[in-house]
């Protein structure tokens, strides 16, 4: 339902967009997010949208780099990553939450993407 793409290999500083289609309408109504996990460590909240785009969120290490967008015409949600560093290197997984607005956690969210790997190199 909820499909990821997008990632791939890139030095750092260099930039990439991730892209996370849905086939059904509902999910337009949803607040969504993306979520990263590197190996070894947990999985953490990297940026959230409500459903109407208005309300975004991110978090403290993607501020400033990071933009999240959505568009429910084309029913996609888009994170635009900039000056990316080694550090960003993870696997990124878009969810949907059941509300229209958005939550840092990831317990919170009904519905999940397969993971798109991003890695940067230094």
């Amino acid at each position: 339902q909820l499909q990821a793409s997008g990632g791939g290999l890139v030095q750092a500083g260099g930039s990439l967009r991730l892209s996370c289609a849905h086939s059904e309408r509902l999910f337009s109504s949803y607040g969504m997010a993306w979520f990263r996990q590197a190996p070894g460590k947990e999985r953490e909240f990297v940026a959230g949208i409500s459903w109407s785009g208005v309300n975004t969120f991110y978090a403290d290490s993607v501020k400033g780099r990071f933009t999240l967008s959505r568009d429910n015409a084309k029913n996609t949600v888009d994170l635009q990553m900039n000056s990316l560093k080694p550090e960003d290197t993870a696997v990124y997984c878009c969810a949907a939450d059941g509300h229209r607005s958005f939550t840092v956690v990831a317990a919170s969210y009904d519905y999940w993407g397969q993971g798109t790997q991003v890695t940067v190199s230094s």
